[in-house]
């Protein structure tokens, strides 16, 4: 198996570096940035509710940028249950080295539910993860209210 890095960018539990880590030993943060022109909301299974993204026009999201290994992405493949629950698409990112603060442009990969799901509340364990991230990233909650907000409100 080659041992090519890819830039995953990561916008929900996988904030958490605790958690990264376990499941992904070979992935470092090497930046942050936002998503122009995506929102956050939370969408569900039988399992529960959790964030996705979908293009929305003037919103964005915070997101958090992993070099992963091919070991470290089937990993995540396994744990996002891509290809059923989430699939994957690549974009062409601009963010800030979370070392030096200068700007990198290149190819990421990001996890999208499928849209035919859901739109459900998420449990306060998973909230809390996520809000975890955001806070050890320096995110703005703001967004994680407004998704919480919008699913509430989608559902009544």
């Amino acid at each position: 198996m080659k041992n090519e890095k890819r830039y995953y960018i990561a916008y929900g539990s996988n904030l958490s570096v605790t958690q990264m880590h376990w499941r992904c030993p070979d992935a470092k943060v090497v930046g942050k940035g936002e998503l122009n022109d995506w929102r956050l909301l939370f969408k569900g299974s039988k399992t529960g509710s959790y964030l996705t993204i979908e293009r929305c026009k003037g919103s964005k999201v915070p997101v958090a940028v992993w070099e992963v290994s091919e070991r470290d992405e089937a990993a995540l493949d396994r744990y996002e249950g891509y290809p059923s629950f989430y699939y994957k698409e690549e974009l062409t990112f601009e963010f800030r080295s979370v070392i030096t603060g200068k700007k990198h442009k290149a190819i990421v990969f990001v996890y999208i539910m499928h849209e035919d799901r859901p739109l459900g509340i998420p449990s306060e364990h998973y909230l809390k993860i996520c809000a975890a991230g955001y806070y050890l990233f320096k995110f703005d909650t703001k967004y994680l209210k407004e998704a919480l907000h919008y699913s509430e409100e989608v559902m009544e």
